[in-house]
Order: C-alpha cells, then structure tokens, then sequence
C-alpha cells in the first residue's frame, strides 16, 4: 500500500521557504539568562514522514518555568534537560500547513510543546492541545489568558485557593502572565486580591488597571511589614509563583484554614546553588493550612470547560487579557530575558509573521 499522501493547503504551498529558523541553547544561563545564551540558526526544513505533521508557529509562548530545564542534568520526570546546541523548548502556537496524520487535519490550530522556532514537526506525542472551533477570541489569547498561563490561574486559584467572598487572596509575581489572571478571577469571585510586584509603577498598574485593591513592591525594605499591612486581617490564599524568602515571608501572614497554592518557583530558577527551604512550616500545622502543587497539563481534559468560563467573563469586561509582545524569531531570545529582567506586564509571547488569521 503506497504512504498517504502529503495534504497542502495550495496557496501557501508556492510560498514554501527551504530554511526554518530556530533558537538554539548556545550556553547554559549561569543564573538570570542573559541574550548570549540564545542564538538564531537557519535549519533544513524537516521533511514530514508517515504519521506526522508541520506546524507553522504564529506565536511563541515564552514562560519561565522553561529556565528549570536549561541546566545540566536538570531532566526530570516531567521534561528532559535541553541539550546545547539545540532548539530550545518552549510552547508555541501554530497552524497544520501539511500532514501525514488524519488525527490532525490541514489546517488546525494548534497549541504544542515544540520548540522556539518557525516551523515544528510532530506526531502528536507530547503535549498537543487543539484550539476550539469556531474561536471566540484573538488567536494569541490562546496562549495567554485562555491557554496555559491562564488556565493555570483557572485552576490553581479555584480548584485549590478555593477563594470565598470578602477573603483576601495575596499573589506573588502578581504581573506575570499568570499573576495578572489571579488577581482578577479573585476579585470576580468576591475576594480582595493583594499583588506583589517588582516595581512602583507595576504595583499601581495592577490597582488600576487590573483591580487589584492593593499591591506590595517586593523590593520594599520590609517586605514583611508592607503585606502585614496590605493583608491586615490576614492572608486566606496565597498564589505561590516564586518560592524563596517570599513565601517564609508571607507564612508568617496566614490565616487559620489558609490555603497556599504552588504554582511556580521563580527564585529556584536562576539559583546556581539549592536555596534553603522556609523555615516556619510549623505556620501550616498552627494554622491548620493547605499547601499544594500541580500540573495544568494534567487537566487538559477540563480545558473546554475552563475556556468557556473564562470566555465568558472576557466577553462580559470582568476579565482582560494582558500582553508583552515582541515580534520576530530573532525577538525570542530577548524577550525570555525580559521575564527575569522584570520587563514584562502580562503575558509575554513573540509573534512570528502576520499572528491572528
């Protein structure tokens, strides 16, 4: 039996270019990453074999819990350590422009582990989830407050902060991709959210723009006495996106019942050696508290449902989407950087090409 033929959509076909340009790991990041760890080389386009797919990436995503597994010997058993030399891994958000796989047709949008890169291969192994059709929002959304930045916010705060009406919910990296969702969802749930973030000008961002009805400078001298201050009564939930001295910090602050939902270790992830771990953990027995982790990949079956949710509250104005873009594969690099440099307000993403179709 002869190989199934190669679907291409006719029109882009003529436009096939023979390169794909990629972003290879050239050094591995000796704490915050830094542009010369990144660099752009122009590869053979891959050739699709039986049982597989070419995406043509229109947004990367970048995140930074990627940075874990830039280290040597950082494989686990969620993903492996990236090689050097090679594409970086990261999200994107692409179109299938041919296939050999009938389970992904021409056409279909999208959202893959892949790599930071113009064109990506695939069999459908790994992380690959499918854009709803027809879409409700912009196509970069997707990445951000409807793909899995926001659908981290979905589920962490609400399957296990838990937020009750008139509760104060305190988030760290508050103006991250995902921080910035938090927040929200916790004030359209009833509860008052509390930011923490890098800067004067931040702070008061997510007070006016966000809703947000305080927030706290971590560069602040005593950090302590300011979310004390924020926080008079108490932190009920805590959305964890940094680890370190921060979360000592804020144990200190909870309430009895308070839950502390682990999402992300920033800290962690540029240390060049281990970092010691809070010291006050007893705080979680003496005030009968929650600590705890997750995966949202692991819920990607629910994914239709917490889009809808969230579509909905985007359609009713009680939710924005907010973005840092940059544009071209070269961009890519730089803009990882700017996650660890604290240039970013919402999610941060590089567009490749003409985005939204």
């Amino acid at each position: 039996m002869s190989p199934p033929p190669i679907l291409r959509g006719i029109s882009w076909a003529s436009a096939m270019p023979e390169m794909n340009n990629q972003v290879l790991l050239a050094s591995r990041p000796e704490g915050r990453p830094v542009v010369e760890n990144f660099r752009v080389q122009a590869a053979p386009m891959p050739v699709v074999a039986e049982g597989e797919f070419l995406l043509e990436n229109r947004y990367v995503s970048l995140d930074a819990g990627f940075r874990n597994w830039m280290n040597a010997d950082s494989g686990d058993d969620v993903l492996p350590a990236m090689g050097l030399n090679a594409p970086v891994m990261g999200l994107t958000l692409g179109k299938v422009v041919e296939t050999r796989n009938p389970q992904y047709p021409l056409g279909e949008w999208l959202m893959a582990r892949t790599s930071w890169e113009e064109y990506s291969l695939g069999d459908g192994s790994g992380f690959v989830s499918r854009l709803p059709e027809p879409r409700d929002c912009p196509l970069a959304h997707y990445l951000g407050v409807l793909g899995d930045t926001g659908l981290s916010a979905y589920f962490g705060l609400l399957d296990i902060g838990r937020p009750q009406p008139g509760e104060t919910v305190l988030v760290s990296a508050a103006a991250g991709a995902v921080g910035n969702v938090v927040g929200q969802l916790a004030r359209i749930k009833g509860a008052r959210a509390v930011g923490i973030a890098g800067s004067a000008e931040k702070c008061a961002r997510l007070v006016s723009e966000l809703g947000y009805s305080a927030a706290v400078n971590y560069r602040s001298a005593d950090v302590a006495g300011e979310i004390a201050a924020a926080c008079p009564d108490g932190v009920d939930v805590y959305f964890d996106n940094v680890g370190g001295p921060l979360l000592e910090a804020v144990l200190n602050q909870i309430s009895v019942g308070a839950r502390i939902v682990l999402c992300g270790a920033i800290t962690a992830y540029n240390a060049t050696e281990p970092l010691p771990g809070p010291s006050n953990l007893f705080q979680l027995t003496a005030r009968q508290a929650l600590m705890q982790g997750f995966m949202t990949h692991l819920q990607e079956h629910r994914y239709a449902e917490a889009r809808a949710e969230l579509t909905g509250w985007l359609r009713s104005g009680e939710l924005i989407n907010v973005e840092y873009r940059r544009h071209g594969i070269g961009e890519v690099g730089r803009a990882f950087c700017d996650l660890f440099a604290g240039n970013n307000f919402g999610k941060t993403l590089v567009q490749l090409g003409d985005g939204d179709e």
